[in-house]
């Protein structure tokens, strides 16, 4: 028994090694500071950094839709997020990572079994005699000593691709409010755009009766009444398509949020949506420690490297230790626990040859590795991608929707004035067909610049991993 004892511990102790190199995280060229809003661009100082070193935070705020004040959109962000089919897949599958885990743990683990046998013949013990009975019950055990670290290895594998599935479900959700938003934003957006129509609309078929009036008295002529009649029509067509337009939009958002389609009521305006908000308060090393889709790929590389220990350890030998204690009886009545049937052993097996498969193995789950350290940098460059384009974006489109606001005040005012014009014979039709066309284009690009510059809002939100934080952690509001 002693002897016993002393094969354990050195199995034990042994155990300790691990195959395989431990994951020592990525080094990583990174600006010092995103590019200052409508600057120049300029060669940023750049910090060299390594993952291994940086807190894998992911709590960015994703209740950043609170910015914009609209319990509509609350609403509907809220109903997405709990009723989206594809963000339940994504939980699902954060689930099965859970059990995944659990199953790969339990492999370092012993396995007991039950077993059970009766037997009745004249050949038992391999000896012809008379008839006799046997009965067997009793436990076995098996236990891989994971040597090499094989099982470890696949139990941080499992391990990291939770984690990596959890950030995978916060970059699902957040691309999710993302989609919702932005729907719901390009809604808004052709409701507007529905009652410029029909104002328009409505403005040029009363000029149309007055053109009418005016040529059934003989004052203009028929070119009159059909450049008019002509305006009036292009109004008129317009006002379907945006209908069109909002209702397939307000389908778009009732599947989003996992229903089907009904009609919404009219949340708050684009005008009373605008925000402001701080596009230099992260810095890009920031971004790497609360992007999700970043976190998920690093995990996802952390869970190839344990991969690549797992296939190292498998060209090495195993071993493994099994025992087992029961009884046996010839008489079913009488079961004499004094005389137990017992036996414990071991087993090694290693690999002698396999024709270089297992060293091909290793050299695949090492390509995939590289593979995914590439797709993890190349995860990091569009995130930096995607932060500077879309500061430049906001800083530019409220460059432009204050020149669009001029030029709406102006379009107006010319459309009003060229129609007085027009009935007091001082101007042609001609000049009262261009000024309400100016007018109708410069509201319809008003409001698509607005439009344009809230999904400019959401898309940062999105790219930096969710709204920024305030000192005491709520969200800040401006």
């Amino acid at each position: 028994m002693k002897t016993i004892f002393q094969v354990l511990l050195l199995v034990l102790l042994l155990g300790a090694c691990k195959a395989g190199k431990n994951y020592t995280g990525v080094d990583l060229v990174v600006p010092g500071a995103f590019q200052a809003s409508g600057e120049p661009a300029e060669l940023a100082d750049a910090d060299s950094v390594n993952t291994l070193d940086l807190a894998k935070a992911g709590d960015a705020n994703l209740e950043w839709w609170s910015y914009f004040d609209d319990p509509l959109l609350d609403t509907l962000i809220r109903s997405a997020l709990r009723y989206n089919r594809n963000v339940n897949i994504a939980a699902e599958r954060l689930l099965q990572n859970r059990y995944a885990l659990r199953l790969q743990n339990a492999e370092l683990l012993p396995k007991i079994g039950a077993q059970a046998s009766a037997e009745r013949g004249n050949f038992l013990f391999n000896q012809i005699g008379q008839v006799n009975e046997l009965f067997i019950a009793g436990a076995g055990l098996n236990w891989e000593i994971d040597f090499w670290g094989r099982l470890r290895n696949l139990s941080d594998a499992a391990r990291y691709n939770l984690l990596a599935s959890e950030h995978g479900l916060k970059s699902m959700q957040l691309s999710l409010i993302s989609d919702v938003a932005a729907t719901y934003f390009n809604w808004l957006q052709a409701l507007e755009e529905l009652e410029i129509a029909e104002r328009n609309l409505a403005l040029r078929d009363s000029m149309h009766r007055i053109i009418v009036a005016r040529f059934d008295e003989g004052i203009i002529q028929q070119t009159d009444v059909d450049q008019s009649n002509i305006l009036k029509n292009i109004a008129a067509g317009a006002v379907p398509r945006f209908q069109r337009k909002s209702v397939q939009l307000e389908n778009a958002l009732n599947f989003l949020i996992g229903r089907n389609p009904t009609r919404l009521p009219k949340g708050r305006s684009l005008p009373e949506l605008a925000v402001d908000v701080d596009t230099d308060r992260f810095s890009p090393v920031e971004l790497l420690e609360n992007r999700p889709d970043i976190l998920e790929a690093e995990y996802q590389l952390m869970a190839q490297y344990a991969r690549v220990g797992a296939a190292k350890a498998s060209r090495l030998p195993t071993i493994s230790l099994n025992a087992t204690l029961g009884i046996i009886t010839d008489d079913f009545r009488n079961w004499d626990l004094s005389n137990p049937l017992w036996n414990i052993g071991g087993q090694l097996m290693g690999p002698l040859f396999f024709w270089g498969q297992l060293r091909r193995r290793v050299d695949i789950e090492q390509s995939s590795a590289f593979q995914q350290l590439f797709a993890y940098e190349n995860t990091v460059l569009n995130a930096l991608r995607e932060v500077e384009d879309v500061k430049v974006e906001i800083t530019t489109l409220n460059q432009e929707i204050i020149a669009a606001e001029e030029r709406r005040k102006s379009a107006l005012n010319a459309q009003y004035l060229s129609g007085e014009r027009y009935t007091q014979g001082v101007t042609s039709y001609l000049e009262v067909l261009e000024s309400q066309r100016q007018a109708f284009d410069a509201e319809l690009a008003l409001v698509q610049l607005r439009q344009s510059l809230l999904s400019a809002h959401i898309r940062y939100f999105k790219v930096v991993g969710g709204g920024p934080l305030s000192e005491n952690g709520s969200t800040q509001t401006n």
